[in-house]
């Protein structure tokens, strides 16, 4: 089997990290070679993240770099932006239709880029918007963001519902297990 490169961007702070364990756990489970990479940048700052995450019969490096990603999982718009040159010609975007003010925003220096995913489907790249917050929130805990989402990428792999519910309960603590298994399926059945 060919490597698949998965790419994991957000903001400090909204679960990339869980994200890429559980996709993690997930593919080795299926018997892939996997690598995941972090690269976690200024995140305890609210600073940009990303999380490699590769898998195949036998994967060298952990890295994904541009024009390899077949997903961009991105848990904010202007995070798919900042990272849609590393797509593959064919690849996916899943992101996040939440929008998260960077520092210059904040500070009155920019404004956000609305138009920022209209931009991504003009350059012809396959974007999947969804509103993992919202959906998140109506699960019961919107800290479940990340879950949402792997929800929505569960979409596109050929991995069977019921191992992604199964690699859930492996990779969260018991309290916050059926939060996030409501949160997987309302991602899922978007």
């Amino acid at each position: 089997m060919e490597t698949v490169n998965v790419m994991i961007v957000g903001v400090g702070g909204q679960g990339s990290l869980l994200a890429s364990k559980l996709l993690g756990k997930l593919l080795t489970n299926e018997g892939y070679d996997v690598k995941v990479s972090e690269v976690h940048g200024m995140s305890q700052r609210g600073g940009s993240v990303v999380t490699y995450v590769r898998y195949g019969d036998k994967v060298y490096s952990p890295i994904v770099t541009e024009g390899e990603a077949d997903f961009i999982v991105s848990f904010e718009k202007i995070e798919a932006a900042r990272y849609a040159n590393c797509l593959k010609k064919d690849g996916k975007i899943i992101v996040n239709l939440q929008s998260i003010d960077p520092m210059p925003v904040i500070i009155g220096d920019a404004a956000y880029p609305e138009t920022v995913l209209d931009e991504l489907k003009a350059k012809g790249l396959f974007v999947d918007g969804i509103n993992a917050y919202e959906l998140a929130s109506q699960a019961g805990n919107g800290k479940s963001t990340n879950i949402v989402l792997m929800g929505r990428m569960a979409k596109y792999l050929d991995i069977s519902y019921d191992k992604w519910i199964q690699a859930i309960k492996d990779s969260v603590k018991p309290q916050f297990v059926d939060v996030n298994v409501k949160a997987f399926e309302m991602g899922y059945n978007y």
